[in-house]
C-alpha cells in the first residue's frame, strides 16, 4: 500500500514537475513576444500609414547622401615585389558565396605575408556535387590581371632547381584558427613559409579576421570582391539573358526564399511540418549539426525560423507591392513543396526562376550546380529589389546585401524576423486587427539599402561602408575620393618598379 502511495506521490510529482515546465516555456515565449511587441511599437515615432512607404520610391535606388563605391588605394601602396616570401595555397570550403569570401581573405593574407599566391582551391561541393573548380566559375585572366597591382598569382607552385636537379616545393600544411589575426599570419604562418617555402592552409572558410584596423586592407578585399571575381563568361550571359527577358515584361524583384531542408534543420524549426517531415528534418540535423536542445515556440519567437513564403507574401503586401509585381525566385527545392507556396502564389502569381523565364532553350538546361547558383547571384544583383528571406548564416544573402549596397546603393528589403514573430504569432491567434500596420511599422525601421555604419553582427562582406566607399566632397579626408588616374599612378609604379607581370599569366587559360 505504501508502496503505490509512494508511486502515486511520485507520478504526481513528474507531472506537476512537466506542467510546470511547460508553463515556464509558455510563460518564456509570452515575455518576449510581449516585450518583442512592446519595442516595436516603441521605435514608432507616429501612427504608421501605407503613405509612409512609397513603393515607386523603393523600386529606383536608396539614397546615397553624397557616397559612391571606391576600393582604388588612397595612400601608398606599393606594387608586389619579384621576388617574394614563399607560396601559399589555400582550399576553401562551403558552397559559392562562402568560397567567395575566402578568396578574399586569401588575396588579402597573401598581400600581408608578401607572399606569391597560389590560385585558390574550392572544395567540390557536397550539396551540389559540383567540382568545377575556379576555372569552371571564374575568369582566370581577368582575375590574375586585376589584382597585378596587390599581389603575385600563379596557378600552380613552380619546381625550382637545385644543383642541376628538379625539385618540386612541398607545401606545409596548416589549419589556421577562426578569424585568426594578421599577427598570426605574420608570426606562425610567416616563419613556416619561410623554412619551407610554401604552406597550404586548409580549410580555409573564415580564417582571417573580418574587422582590420587598416582601411586599405579593407578596400583589397573590395577589390577582389567586386572587381576581380568575374564569373566566366558563358555564366554572364546566361545571367544577362534571363534579366533581359524579366525586363522585357517590367521591373521586377528577386527573393532568396529560404525554406530549404538543410536552413530548416539548422534552425530547428520543425513543428508546422507533418510528422513523416518532421522526421526528416531532425535525421537531417543529427547528421549534419552539433547536438543542440531547441524548442520551436523559443526560437520562433525571438526570429531565429526563417519565414515561411505565405509570410513573405503577407510582409510584402502589407508594404504596398500588388499582385502585378513580378517576383524572381532565388531558391532550392522548398522543403513541404507546393502546399507552402500555395499561399504566397495566390498573393503574387507572377513567380519565375532561372527554370522557368524559358524552360525550352539552353538556359534551363545548363543552370545546374555551382553555374546554377551563380546565376542566381547575378540575377539578384541585377534586380531591381532584392530581398532575402533569411540572412542568419546565408552567405548567399549577405554577399549580395554587401554586393548591391557597392553597386550603387541597389534597393534591399530586410524583413527584421525578430520583431516580426510577434505580429505574425498574434495573426495566427485570430488577433489581426492591425497587422498590415504593424509590418510597416516594422519594415520602416529597417535600412532599405543606403549608406549605414556596420554595427555587430553585421559582417564587413554585407556592408563595406565606409572604407570601400568615398565623397567627392568630403568633411573628413580619410572619406575623399582618390584622383580618378590612381590606376595610372599605380601602373606607372609597376613599371617604374621593373615589376614583370607576364610569368603569372602565360600558363593560365579560362578554357
Amino acid at each position: 500500500m505504501r508502496s503505490r502511495l509512494g508511486h502515486r506521490h511520485q507520478l504526481k510529482q513528474s507531472v506537476v514537475k512537466g506542467m510546470f515546465g511547460r508553463l515556464s516555456i509558455a510563460v518564456i515565449v509570452l515575455v518576449i513576444c510581449t516585450v518583442s511587441l512592446l519595442s516595436t511599437i516603441k521605435t514608432t515615432k507616429q501612427p504608421f500609414s501605407r503613405s509612409e512607404i512609397d513603393v515607386d520610391t523603393l523600386w529606383g535606388t536608396a539614397a546615397s547622401g553624397g557616397w559612391r563605391p571606391s576600393s582604388a588605394p588612397r595612400s601608398d601602396w606599393p606594387p608586389p615585389p619579384a621576388e617574394t616570401n614563399g607560396y601559399l595555397r589555400v582550399r576553401c570550403n562551403g558552397g559559392l558565396n562562402q568560397q567567395r569570401s575566402a578568396i578574399c581573405n586569401a588575396v588579402l593574407a597573401a598581400r600581408i605575408m608578401n607572399a606569391t599566391l597560389v590560385l585558390p582551391e574550392l572544395d567540390a561541393n557536397s550539396f551540389w556535387h559540383d567540382d568545377s573548380g575556379f576555372h569552371g566559375v571564374y575568369d582566370v585572366d581577368h582575375f590574375i590581371k586585376s589584382l597585378k597591382y596587390d599581389v603575385r598569382i600563379v596557378e600552380s607552385i613552380p619546381d625550382i632547381q637545385k644543383n642541376g636537379k628538379t625539385k618540386k616545393i612541398k607545401p606545409f600544411q596548416m589549419r589556421p584558427e577562426r578569424d585568426a589575426p594578421i599577427s598570426w599570419y605574420t608570426t606562425d604562418a610567416l616563419k613556416k613559409m619561410k623554412e619551407h617555402g610554401a604552406i597550404y592552409l586548409t580549410p580555409f572558410s573564415h580564417r582571417l579576421a573580418e574587422e582590420i584596423d587598416n582601411p586599405e586592407y579593407q578596400r583589397l578585399r573590395c577589390r577582389v570582391n567586386y572587381h576581380a571575381l568575374r564569373f566566366k563568361p558563358h555564366i554572364m550571359e546566361l545571367s544577362n539573358s534571363i534579366v533581359n527577358r524579366l525586363r522585357a515584361q517590367g521591373r521586377f524583384m528577386a527573393i532568396h526564399l529560404r525554406f530549404e531542408m538543410d536552413m530548416l534543420a539548422f534552425a530547428g524549426c520543425f513543428d508546422i511540418f507533418t510528422p513523416e517531415e518532421q522526421k526528416v528534418l531532425k535525421k537531417y540535423r543529427d547528421e549534419n549539426f552539433a547536438p543542440k536542445k531547441l524548442v520551436y515556440n523559443e526560437r520562433r519567437a525571438i526570429g531565429k525560423c526563417p519565414l515561411t513564403p505565405e509570410e513573405v507574401g503577407l510582409i510584402l503586401r502589407a508594404i504596398g507591392f500588388d499582385n502585378s509585381t513580378r517576383i524572381y525566385l532565388a531558391a532550392g527545392d522548398l522543403f513541404g513543396g507546393e502546399r507552402f507556396m500555395k499561399p504566397f502564389r495566390s498573393l503574387f502569381p507572377h513567380l519565375e526562376n532561372h527554370n522557368t523565364v524559358d524552360p525550352t532553350s539552353e538556359l534551363a538546361k545548363s543552370t545546374n550546380g555551382l553555374v546554377g547558383s551563380a546565376v542566381d547571384y547575378m540575377v539578384c544583383l541585377l534586380s531591381d529589389i532584392f530581398m532575402p528571406t533569411y540572412d542568419g548564416p546565408s552567405n548567399f544573402a549577405n554577399n549580395l546585401l554587401g554586393h548591391r549596397l557597392y553597386y550603387g546603393f541597389r534597393t534591399n528589403l530586410q524583413p527584421d524576423r525578430k520583431a516580426l514573430a510577434p505580429i505574425f504569432i498574434e495573426r495566427e491567434k485570430g488577433r489581426t486587427a492591425g497587422f498590415e500596420e504593424s509590418i510597416r511599422s516594422v519594415m520602416q525601421n529597417t535600412n532599405f539599402g543606403g549608406p549605414h555604419k556596420r554595427v555587430s553582427p553585421e559582417s564587413f562582406y554585407t556592408n563595406s561602408w565606409p572604407e570601400c566607399f568615398c565623397q567627392v566632397e568630403a568633411a573628413n579626408q580619410a572619406d575623399k575620393c582618390p584622383p580618378d588616374n590612381v590606376l595610372d599612378i599605380l601602373d606607372s609604379r609597376l613599371k617604374t618598379e621593373g615589376i614583370d607581370d607576364s610569368e603569372s599569366l602565360t600558363s593560365n587559360s579560362t578554357d
